[in-house]
């Protein structure tokens, strides 16, 4: 799952992504409105936490933009103010919570985790490939109906394949969504990690699921169906 914080405290900042990414999520942060709303219109975020106060512009006409643009990520308002009008303009705009500060790490965990599922609720929240099944909520993954142990980041290498099953993606275009905005280290890192999910999700069921499409990049098959090109 990737976060998007959007907060000009940089040390809060800071904190939050640290703990987000313990948890197992990709974030990026913004330290400005424009900032914020620019990544949100270019790149593709699971939940937006996003403070009323900023610089350049504030997170109100942020989300109100956001909103504008049918972009309906869910949006955890963030404020120092106290006052309920506050939060009712929050909502007006389209938030989709409000959390006040100082708050405390683990119910902002908790806030992220409920409007994840709420927001999957529309949508089928297990991603389903073939024998392979993947829950976003639980964190969670089987194959064949066996449970299968991954780190944070195989897990969400998997998730980005299984939302694009039997698409071609390119390092970069996996890069961009698995791993922290401006990685500017080697592509190569890609193939590493799917060599480190073939050994989880191939080899052990004798399955050739994970294609490696030379010169272009990598895609997750069905496999309960028969595919003439293995890689």
């Amino acid at each position: 799952m990737r976060v998007l914080i959007v907060e000009d405290e940089l040390r809060l900042a800071t904190y939050v992504k640290r703990g987000l990414e313990a948890e197992g999520f990709t974030v990026d942060v913004a330290l400005d409105g424009e900032e914020g709303l620019e990544r949100a219109l270019t790149e593709e975020y699971d939940i937006i936490t996003l403070d009323i106060m900023l610089p350049g512009m504030n997170g109100y006409k942020v989300c109100e933009q956001l909103r504008a643009n049918d972009i309906w990520t869910p949006i955890l308002m963030l404020t120092a103010k106290d006052g309920e009008y506050d939060e009712a303009e929050a909502l007006d705009m389209g938030a989709d919570d409000f959390l006040r500060k100082p708050f405390s790490f683990v119910v902002l965990l908790a806030r992220i985790r409920a409007l994840l599922r709420r927001g999957k609720t529309e949508r089928n929240p297990v991603l389903t490939v073939g024998s392979l099944s993947l829950d976003p909520s639980s964190r969670t993954v089987t194959k064949q109906g066996s449970p299968i142990e991954l780190t944070p980041r195989e897990f969400s290498l998997l998730e980005y394949l299984m939302h694009n099953k039997s698409d071609v993606l390119s390092k970069r275009q996996i890069i961009d969504h698995v791993w922290d905005w401006g990685y500017d280290g080697d592509e190569n890192i890609v193939e590493v990690y799917m060599g480190y999910l073939r050994k989880k999700i191939d080899t052990p069921f004798e399955a050739k699921t994970l294609q490696t499409v030379r010169g272009i990049g990598y895609r997750l098959l069905d496999d309960t169906v028969r595919n003439s090109t293995d890689a």
